[in-house]
């Protein structure tokens, strides 16, 4: 379950920074560097809906 949500919460933000010029996100190995507001209800929707087992 870790790893679903771990996935789920990189994906979301770099899909949300796909779709937002001021948001910028980088990988760096094993560290996650977010620049920018975040839609958290958003970001939670994702997680909660990779833990159900959702798209």
């Amino acid at each position: 379950m870790e790893e679903k949500i771990r996935t789920a919460s990189i994906d979301e933000r770099l899909r949300q920074a796909d779709t937002s010029p001021e948001l910028k996100v980088i990988m760096n190995g094993d560290q996650l560097i977010v620049h920018g507001p975040v839609d958290l209800d958003v970001l939670v929707a994702a997680i909660e809906g990779s833990v159900a087992g959702g798209p």
